[in-house]
């Protein structure tokens, strides 16, 4: 079993120490670093001051963003089952001709 690893991420001018396997460390600090941005842009364009109202706001952007690839996929799943099946019909037309 690998060793956790103890680290601390500024998020919203507070300090979060967290113990985590090291294969999660980028992708926290990642994380990090986009709502840090993100909060900053909010408090720049629509001068909010209330740290609070800031995470809210960017917990909503990215849950909308991840809700949003889920129903992109399922219409892209939905249209590559409509041409699978226009192909399949077109198949079995040409096979039946024969």
């Amino acid at each position: 079993m690998a060793e956790k690893l103890k680290i601390k991420l500024s998020i919203a001018d507070r300090v979060y120490p967290l113990t985590i396997d090291p294969s999660q460390e980028e992708g926290l600090r990642k994380a990090a670093k986009n709502i840090e941005q993100l909060a900053k842009k909010f408090e720049q364009n629509y001068a909010v001051r209330d740290k609070q109202d800031v995470l809210a706001m960017c917990a909503l952007q990215f849950a909308s963003k991840i809700e949003q690839r889920g129903i992109d996929r399922i219409e892209d799943t939905r249209e590559v089952v409509e041409r699978l099946t226009a192909l399949d019909q077109l198949v079995n037309e040409k096979l039946s001709l024969k």
